[in-house]
């Protein structure tokens, strides 16, 4: 279930990111094409909402990376060591390190949101996007990357279990 949930944010991820590009495709031809013609066809929204796409498959990225074993490491000596070690690796750094740090992540931005949403905050530029939407992921996208975590964790323990 975990496991399909990871899969389903990449799916997500792949998506926006092809969404993110087609926006920005648009924003510069749009800036291009209205200077010469002399109307304004992008708009701050526009810009804002491939912003946004950038921090949603950032976001939603990263328990799919994390389900793939693709996430950041120095593979230089990691490659190197016996798969039990790596394992070990594995376990002990997502406990220390990363389960950690997205329940601080979660704690810290939580006030953000909290705010945003009472003010129903908008963005400054005129013609720009609501900012509660965006910063309501933060804390979500977080939760998946502990929960994909423990996943990570169990999947890895099999594998210090399963070689003794």
């Amino acid at each position: 279930m975990i496991e399909r949930l990871a899969q389903g944010c990449g799916w997500l991820a792949r998506w926006l990111l092809l969404a993110m590009v087609l926006f920005g495709a648009f924003n510069a031809i749009a800036r291009y094409l209205g200077r010469t013609i002399g109307v304004q066809l992008s708009s701050n929204a526009f810009i804002e909402g491939q912003w946004y796409l950038f921090s949603l498959v950032f976001l939603f990225g990263a328990s799919y990376t994390l389900r793939r074993g693709e996430h950041v490491r120095v593979d230089v000596v990691y490659e190197r060591l016996s798969e039990r070690l790596r394992a070990w690796i594995d376990v002990v750094g997502t406990l220390l390190f990363l389960l950690p740090f997205c329940l601080f992540a979660i704690v810290m931005s939580w006030p953000a949101v909290r705010n945003s949403w009472q003010l129903l905050e908008g963005s400054p530029d005129p013609g720009g996007l609501p900012r509660y939407p965006i910063k309501t992921m933060v804390p979500i996208a977080f939760a998946l990357l502990i929960v994909q975590g423990v996943a990570w964790i169990a999947r890895r323990r099999t594998r210090l279990g399963g070689e003794r």
